[in-house]
C-alpha cells in the first residue's frame, strides 16, 4: 500500500511540474554576449522614469510559483525614426520584492532573504544587473530587441518581443512575458539539470520576466 501511495504522490508531482510548465511563457534563446548599439547624432535621448518602472518576476517549482516585482535603478535610451538605437537600463537587485506572500508573513521576508543571499542573486557582491541594447529590429509584425543581460558578472545576449508607445515626450517599453534559464547566469540553487539527486525538491531552471519602462525625452 505504501509503496502504491508513493507512486501516486510522484505521479501528481510530474503532472503538477508539467502543468506548470505549460503556464510558462516561451524561454527566449540565450546567446553569447554581443557589441552593444551606439546612437546616431539625429536620435532622440530618453531617460528612464525609475518612480514607474519595474520588472514583474515569476518563479517555478514543482509545488507552485512565486512572483513579485525588481524596480529599474536607472535608464537612458536613443530613439531614431520609431526605433529603439541604443540604450541600457540598470536593475537594482536589492529592491526584489515578493508579491503572493502578504508581506506581514514571515514566510515573505524569509524568500526575499534567500533569493538575496549566495544561493540566487547574491545582492550584497552583486547589487545591480544591466541591460544593454545591441539590436532592434521588425520581424514578424513584431518588434524584437536584442541585448546584453548581466547578472552575477555573467554576460549573454537575448532577444525579447517588445511593444514600443510614443505619446508625446514619454516612451513606453513593455516585453511580453518571457523566460530566462537562470543556470545561464550561474543561479544554480536546486536546479534539476545540475544537481541530479533532487527528486521532486528542485525548483525550475526558468525565471518569468516582464519589462515595462517608462521614459521621458530629454
Amino acid at each position: 500500500m505504501r509503496t502504491n501511495v508513493l507512486k501516486f504522490l510522484s505521479m501528481v508531482a510530474v503532472a503538477v511540474a508539467i502543468i506548470g510548465c505549460k503556464e510558462k511563457a516561451n524561454e527566449v534563446e540565450t546567446n553569447a554576449a554581443k557589441t552593444t548599439s551606439e546612437a546616431k547624432v539625429t536620435s532622440v535621448k530618453y531617460k528612464a522614469d525609475t518612480a514607474a518602472s519595474s520588472i514583474a518576476w515569476t518563479g517555478f517549482k514543482p509545488t507552485g510559483k512565486h512572483n513579485g516585482t525588481i524596480n529599474i535603478e536607472s535608464g537612458v535610451f536613443s530613439v531614431n525614426d520609431g526605433k529603439l538605437e541604443s540604450g541600457t537600463f540598470l536593475i537594482d537587485m536589492n529592491s526584489i520584492v515578493v508579491s503572493d506572500i502578504p508581506a506581514e508573513n514571515p514566510r515573505n521576508a524569509g524568500l526575499v532573504d534567500h533569493l538575496k543571499n549566495e544561493d540566487f542573486f547574491d545582492v550584497q557582491k552583486y547589487g545591480t544587473a544591466a541591460f544593454d541594447i545591441t539590436g532592434f529590429e521588425v520581424k514578424e509584425g513584431k518588434n524584437m530587441l536584442s541585448g546584453n543581460l548581466t547578472m552575477k558578472d555573467k554576460k549573454n545576449n537575448i532577444t525579447i518581443p517588445v511593444t514600443l508607445k510614443m505619446e508625446g515626450d514619454m516612451m513606453t517599453i513593455t516585453s511580453e512575458a518571457f523566460t530566462i534559464d537562470r543556470t545561464k547566469w550561474d543561479i544554480r540553487y536546486k536546479s534539476k539539470s545540475i544537481f541530479g539527486d533532487l527528486g521532486d525538491k528542485f525548483i525550475n531552471d526558468e525565471i518569468e520576466l516582464k519589462i515595462n519602462v517608462k521614459a521621458k525625452a530629454s
